[in-house]
């Protein structure tokens, strides 16, 4: 009777674990799901929420300076799963205008926390299992062992599929999130730029104009000035030339003369680099090109680095050993993304006596960039993880950590490789290889 007794415990408690209705609250705790939700509001978002299947909120998170709802949106992420069922969902507050950046989020933390429904549950199954086991007699404790080690193989391959998904859906999502932001800074320049252009090209062109025309009429002033000076002569023109000598004097018109073609000229090349400037800007950003274009990748690097003028140390020695390549079928606004975050992280590196070297050539099949630099290098333990979205060595709230992820999903979707090293100096290289296709 005893053991019979212990049987039908056994039976109820074991029937208890599988088949009676759980809570999503019974299965992972606060302390596990909190930080998920910092780590969405430190990513972007404003504020990230865990509801149950009847919406009720069961842990949030949100920022200190919350925008306010008339300016939030919020989305939900797909269902989180118990044992097959719906139990509840994320939801993600964050700007209007960032739905697929919020999404992204959404997804990334249902499956976060899917992960961790399924590892609780499957500890929890696990613990009272090997509880209920201990009272089980001989016979019994048999019988369970072969049916605890078909369940354990079961629920280890669910777990090391499941963390196969997680890793997979990761790690697109990643790089979904690193080209979305690529995408979005280069289309804000670009519209940048292309306000600038329209807003300064146009008075730039009046301004342009009205100095070549000054230019002209400046230049009959001086001819019609030195006429006047040939019929006063100084000697035996009488009173009338020794006043118009003295005049002439008094306004130092001799100084005048010279200055004046000099003052024009100088004011001509101020206007000219204002055009420059926006034409590079614009040219950086290449909103005007639709698709893949050939680009000349030595001219691409120069106005990149035209656009970083203001961003580049004073004193910074640019050493441009461009070779002779061949012109490049590629999203050239993009890999103009890709050097200017090279460039920008060698400018960071070092602020004082920097010294930079870009390095441009045809080896083989494929168009090698090198940019390297005499800054304090990469330490070796660090090297495999560079490219990783959101790794970074700056202090919290210096850098994202999404520069050389953005460059390394660029390059790789060109078809290329980007490649980080140290200098035999001490500095940082990185070599960008581009495929030549198409010739």
């Amino acid at each position: 009777m005893k053991n019979q007794h212990t049987s039908n415990v056994s039976a109820k408690r074991l029937n208890y674990v599988v088949g009676e209705e759980r809570l999503l609250r019974d299965v992972i705790t606060e302390t596990e799901v909190i930080p998920l939700l910092r780590g969405a509001v430190r990513a972007g978002a404003r504020a990230a929420a865990l509801a149950d299947a009847e919406g009720t909120t069961l842990w949030s998170h949100a920022a200190p300076t919350d925008g306010g709802e008339a300016a939030s949106l919020g989305l939900r992420g797909p269902a989180i799963l118990l044992e097959g069922e719906p139990v509840g969902s994320i939801l993600v507050k964050g700007e209007r205008g960032r739905e697929e950046f919020l999404k992204g989020i959404a997804v990334m933390l249902t499956a976060a926390v899917n992960l961790l429904v399924g590892s609780n549950l499957k500890r929890m199954l696990t613990t009272e299992i090997h509880t209920t086991v201990v009272n089980q007699s001989y016979e019994e404790l048999l019988e369970t062992n072969r049916k605890l080690t078909a369940s354990e193989a079961r629920y280890r391959e669910l777990a090391e599929s499941l963390e196969i998904k997680v890793e997979e859906r990761t790690a697109e999502l990643k790089k979904a999130l690193a080209r979305l932001l690529q995408q979005e800074k280069l289309a804000s320049v670009g519209q940048l730029a292309a306000g600038i252009a329209h807003e300064i090209n146009n008075p730039m062109g009046f301004v342009t104009s009205n100095i070549r025309t000054m230019q002209k009429y400046a230049g009959r002033f001086v001819e019609m000035l030195q006429f006047a000076r040939d019929l006063f002569p100084v000697a035996g023109g009488g009173a009338g030339g020794e006043r118009f000598a003295e005049k002439w004097r008094q306004l130092k018109l001799d100084m005048v003369l010279a200055d004046v073609d000099e003052l024009v000229s100088q004011s001509l090349g101020g206007a000219e680099r204002v055009k420059k400037i926006v034409a590079d800007l614009k040219g950086f950003s290449h909103i005007d090109d639709l698709g893949e274009t050939v680009a000349d990748l030595n001219a691409e690097i120069d106005r990149t680095l035209a656009v970083l003028v203001h961003e580049i140390p004073a004193g910074t020695e640019i050493a441009r050993e461009y070779g002779s390549i061949p012109g490049l079928s590629c999203r050239a606004g993009e890999l103009c993304q890709v050097f200017l975050n090279i460039i920008m992280n060698a400018c960071q590196a070092r602020s004082e006596g920097l010294r930079l070297t870009i390095r441009t050539a045809l080896e083989g099949d494929a168009i090698a960039i090198t940019i390297t630099d005499n800054g304090p290098g990469i330490l070796p333990e660090l090297l495999d993880r560079v490219f990783e979205p959101f790794f970074t060595t700056k202090p919290v709230g210096q850098g994202m950590g999404m520069g050389l992820a953005v460059a390394h999903e660029v390059v790789t979707a060109h078809g290329g490789t980007v490649e980080a090293g140290s200098t035999p100096e001490g500095g940082a290289s990185f070599v960008v290889r581009l495929p030549v296709t198409g010739g």
